[in-house]
């Protein structure tokens, strides 16, 4: 049933879920204040745990399966991936040195700033950030390996709800009301469907770029989370806790890829 569905829609549906999953973390925002220093560590390592572990199982390993499906050899195979992740890497990095942002620890970036409101450089921040992560579900689905699709898309949406929580108490602490807070974190994960049809498009239509584009999306999504996800889950002092997070997420990503995948 689902392999009748095209592919661009599969894209869209899988990276639209995983993007709600941003708004649905940030719901408890309405009934809670703060969360301790210690719990957002372990949150946001969780999250970047999740996302090394799609990286490397649901991105890089089909990516290089793929290539020798298409009749290529290792050598060849090592070589498209790691092209797709370097240039998805640089795509990030030209992403936050040009496009105006600011995060909530490093402060403002990019260029034209001051010209923006503070709330629209915190939406873009985050949208720089979760872009990568359904630009990853569209590729996964324009591929053929549809369970791989599906265990990525699930593991997408399961890292982005404590990272939808951190950031709606993040815009708190911001004096941003709880409404607002709940509604920019919900908006901030609805970029992911852009990603997701930018991502299934390119592949239904050059197949043969598909292990360039799992490399790509892998790329970018090992940018997001050496620059912002570690040093944002470090940065009030609680390494160990934010480590075990990591730990705990990327079991968990391996899992779901087992079993579904």
């Amino acid at each position: 049933m689902v392999s009748n569905i095209p592919s661009v829609w599969l894209g869209l549906i899988g990276s639209t879920i995983a993007g709600l999953g941003t708004g649905l973390g940030a719901l408890p925002i309405f009934l809670v204040n703060r969360i301790s220093p210690n719990s957002q560590g372990v949150m946001l390592g969780f999250g970047a745990g999740v996302m090394l572990a799609a990286t490397a199982f649901s991105l890089v390993i089909p990516g290089l399966d793929a290539v020798t499906e298409q009749g290529g050899g290792n050598v060849a195979a090592a070589f498209l991936v790691s092209l797709g992740i370097m240039l998805g890497g640089v795509f990030l990095w030209l992403s936050h040195r040009y496009f105006p942002h600011e995060h909530f620890f490093k402060g403002r970036e990019g260029q034209h700033t001051a010209r923006l409101k503070q709330v629209w450089l915190f939406i873009m921040a985050i949208a720089i950030h979760n872009f990568p992560e359904g630009l990853a579900v569209g590729v996964g689905f324009g591929g053929d390996d549809i369970g791989n699709a599906v265990s990525l898309a699930a593991g997408i949406g399961l890292q982005n709800m404590p990272e939808g929580l951190v950031v709606a108490l993040s815009l708190r602490a911001e004096k941003y009301s709880k409404r607002d807070a709940f509604l920019i974190s919900l908006v901030t994960g609805l970029v992911e469907p852009i990603g997701g049809v930018l991502g299934s498009v390119a592949v239904s239509l050059f197949r043969p770029i598909l292990p360039i584009a799992m490399g790509f999306a892998a790329g970018a999504m090992l940018f997001v989370i050496s620059d912002e996800i570690i040093p944002e889950s470090h940065r009030l002092g609680y390494e160990k806790a934010a480590t075990a997070g990591v730990m705990v997420g990327f079991v968990l990503m391996m899992i779901l890829d087992v079993t579904i995948g």
